[in-house]
């Protein structure tokens, strides 16, 4: 049964890759087959592994910050942040590296950056004879380690669905500031070289454009973003500084990132800073349904007991000194033809927690190492990231990016998580 599971989760990467079909439809198939027929499970207890929480979450955090893209806010904002770096055009991949982060921070999440940030930036690019590759590099390390802060849609995704396996929320807090911090600590020395490169060969960028002032939708728009972040940020932190304070204990527990969202779109909604339809139309249906759907499927592995026999294979068949470099090579793997969010740290972050109680290895190691080896190959033109990025290249440069994305892309980020993944075993040691 456990690898018939094991199988039925690759079967579901590789039928989403091979068809072009959502990943999550298969593993809800893989789900009510193996649960029903094979494991005797009574339906509506399938259906139950359906990961409430992180849908609610996703949905409302989305329907936020979608007015942001609406109604211009986060466009115009990248477009600022570009332009005060117009006289250093050599630092054109930390401009793109930061700007793509903080958007992504912002609340943007991974994939809508990329989509008004790729196109942005290989224009830059001609306009600078910057190499495509770096360009590339740079707008998928800044939206996917923006995107990874806390109160960002990824960093929500890895809390939930830390806290979903044990952990509390004030470690799962923890935990995904440490992988926002190290995800955008590695990707400014990656990018270096092609910094040094653009240096050397003393390119320069022109004929741009001074953006607009931003409208006063924009301006409340962007305060109400800030407003939310603060807010949601607050709890925590101070719970940090001082974990025996009664009141700010109160106020962390009520303190939830879904609810506040949805707080915040009744008032974007009352101020009518972006048409409600074209908001709604833009909630990320097909991120939804793979993530949920494969937490499904993993509800079922977890009830066969299969996350257990794992970590348990884990724990007695490789060296634990080990163990954080082959996660991360494992999740490097799987997302070069699957999604981060929506297969990768939903199957491997549940067997994290009993791996780390066996070995005595931090569990912030374990976490951060998965998701810096599966954001590594994130790039990878067969994965979510990398069609999108070779979508928005023109169409004389797609042939060439689609190789050095193979060669070159991959290559230097999996070396870098791989040290990465070193260094980090020497400083977060232990439990």
């Amino acid at each position: 049964m456990v690898l018939l599971i094991v199988f039925c989760i690759a079967l579901a990467i590789i039928l989403g890759y091979i068809t072009k079909c959502n990943v999550g439809i298969f593993a809800i198939v893989f789900a009510y087959i193996i649960g029903t027929f094979l494991m005797d499970m009574d339906p509506k207890k399938i259906l139950g592994f359906w990961p409430i929480s992180i849908f609610f979450v996703i949905l409302a955090v989305s329907l936020f910050y979608n007015f942001a893209i609406v109604n211009g806010t986060l466009e115009k904002l990248a477009n600022h942040l570009m332009y005060r770096f117009v006289n250093y055009p050599y630092l054109l991949p930390f401009v793109v590296f930061i700007s793509s982060a903080i958007i992504a921070a912002l609340g943007a999440g991974f994939y809508t950056v990329l989509a008004f940030m790729a196109p942005l930036t290989f224009l830059l690019c001609d306009k600078a004879g910057l190499s495509k590759i770096a360009g590339a590099m740079a707008i998928n390390y800044g939206a996917l380690g923006g995107a990874n802060f806390m109160t960002s849609q990824s960093g929500i995704i890895f809390r939930t669905l830390m806290e979903n396996s044990g952990v509390q929320a004030n470690a799962a807090f923890l935990n995904s500031g440490v992988i926002f911090i190290t995800t955008i600590i590695i990707p400014i020395f990656v990018l270096s070289f092609f910094v040094l490169s653009a240096f050397k060969n003393k390119i320069q960028l022109s004929s741009i454009v001074k953006p607009q002032v931003f409208d006063k939708k924009q301006k409340i728009t962007l305060f109400l973003m800030l407003l939310m972040m603060f807010i949601v940020l607050i709890g925590p932190i101070l719970h940090v500084v001082f974990p025996k304070n009664i009141l700010i204990d109160y106020f962390n527990k009520k303190i939830d990132i879904a609810m506040i969202a949805i707080i915040f779109v009744a008032i974007a909604l009352f101020l009518k800073l972006a048409d409600e339809k074209k908001v709604i139309a833009l909630i990320p249906w097909n991120t939804l349904i793979m993530i949920c759907g494969v937490g499904m499927l993993i509800g079922v592995a977890i009830e066969a007991k299969t996350i257990d026999l794992l970590s348990s294979a884990v724990r007695h068949d490789v060296y634990i000194i080990f163990i954080p470099i082959i996660l991360c090579i494992v999740a490097a793997f799987m997302s070069f033809f699957s999604s981060t969010l929506g297969v990768v740290t939903p199957a491997l972050f549940p067997i994290v927690p009993s791996i780390a109680l066996s070995s005595g290895l931090n569990e912030t190691l374990l976490f951060v190492c998965i998701v810096v080896g599966a954001q590594a190959s994130a790039i990878s033109p067969f994965s979510s990231g990398g069609s999108l990025i070779l979508g928005a290249c023109p169409q004389n440069y797609k042939e060439k990016l689609f190789k050095d994305l193979l060669i070159k892309a991959i290559p230097l980020g999996f070396i870098a998580a791989i040290l990465a993944a070193i260094i980090l075993s020497f400083i977060l040691k232990g439990n």
